[in-house]
């Protein structure tokens, strides 16, 4: 019997639209389309047979039958197609140039340190970490700032609050996150005998209010060496050898006398402005000089109370802020940026 002109358009109109598939998505849509069992175009022509004349119904039925088996075979024809071209889309086609690998960045401020410690050691000093939560005595009392010293108050300190709760003469001393760390010194003195060579590292904390050259928290590196016969001589020299190498051999040194508890004499030191050379600028207001660090001879206080000799023994120490002289030697204008983790400031440092 000849195919009725409903099945002949149904399959006509099937294999136009699977012609312009192109996706599994598409497929799928297809095939509820089709063979859907509430609203599929074959399901509603097998229910219309039931109208049909009673001798057409077994040649419709057989038709219809034999249409739903068609439409499924093309279905599964086509989607093996789209897999295999999915499949091959997504293979590595090794004859193409490699793809560069974006790397991690050592930070700046790691960049710095690694620098200055490698400048030390080549110096002799021995490099020295330490505790960042400090108590009261390293940090303060030993080096020769007792509890009523106005110079606490440079300080800013901010101490934890178990201790600040601490009202008891047998509870433990105060602790703080440590201001500087010159603690270090302290406590390497405890147990060594001079000669002493170190450096100390690290972070610090104070209660500054963040803006283009401050931060409550920074890193610090300090220096101390003692011995028998130590001038101020020697730590200028040092000073130089340090800054020349850190800078430029063209950098001159400045040392002018300053104040701090723990060193007598004391000096603030200064380099030729890195942006004008010692021309002068907006930068060192016109004076040609950048303050750059603090130094001076060590206090015989501090060797008190670690239990040297000060008729014997002399030394200096000195403290420098690695995220200023950051600012300096890579010309940025906000300490701030060292900390918000923006990608477009690390990239620009190698690795």
């Amino acid at each position: 019997m000849t195919s009725t002109p409903s099945i002949i358009q149904l399959k006509t109109n099937f294999f136009s639209d699977l012609e312009k598939v192109k996706t599994e998505r598409e497929l799928q849509e297809l095939r509820d389309a089709y063979l859907g069992r509430k609203r599929g175009a074959l399901v509603a022509l097998l229910k219309s047979i039931s109208s049909a004349p009673i001798d057409t119904r077994p040649s419709l039925g057989k038709q219809a039958n034999e249409l739903k088996l068609e439409i499924d075979t093309a279905l599964s024809d086509r989607r093996k197609n789209i897999s295999k071209q999915t499949d091959s889309f997504n293979q590595i086609d090794v004859t193409l140039a490699g793809r560069p690998v974006e790397l991690g960045r050592r930070h700046p401020l790691t960049i710095l340190r690694e620098q200055l410690e490698s400048i030390f050691t080549g110096l002799g000093f021995e490099i020295l970490h330490g505790p960042e939560v400090e108590d009261d005595y390293h940090n303060f009392e030993a080096l020769n700032m007792p509890s009523e010293h106005p110079a606490r108050d440079m300080q800013d300190t901010l101490y934890l609050e178990t201790s600040l709760r601490s009202t008891q003469p047998n509870e433990l001393p105060p602790t703080l996150l440590r201001t500087h760390t010159s603690g270090m010194q302290i406590r390497y003195m405890e147990d060594h005998e001079p000669p002493v060579r170190i450096i100390a590292p690290g972070l610090v904390y104070r209660r500054d209010n963040p803006d283009l050259t401050h931060s409550p928290m920074f890193q610090q590196i300090e220096g101390l060496v003692v011995g028998e016969n130590v001038s101020m001589s020697d730590l200028k020299g040092i000073l130089e050898v340090f800054l020349r190498n850190l800078f430029d051999r063209e950098t001159q040194v400045m040392l002018r006398p300053s104040f701090f508890p723990y060193t007598e004499p004391s000096a603030e030191v200064f380099i030729t402005c890195v942006f004008c050379h010692g021309a002068g600028c907006p930068v060192c207001k016109k004076t040609g000089w950048l303050e750059i660090l603090g130094c001076g001879m060590v206090h015989p206080a501090v060797f008190e109370a670690v239990g040297y000799d000060p008729e014997r023994y002399t030394g200096w120490a000195f403290g420098l802020g690695i995220d200023r002289v950051a600012l300096l030697k890579y010309r940025i204008e906000d300490i701030r940026l060292f900390y918000e983790n923006d990608l477009r400031l690390l990239e620009q440092f190698p690795y």
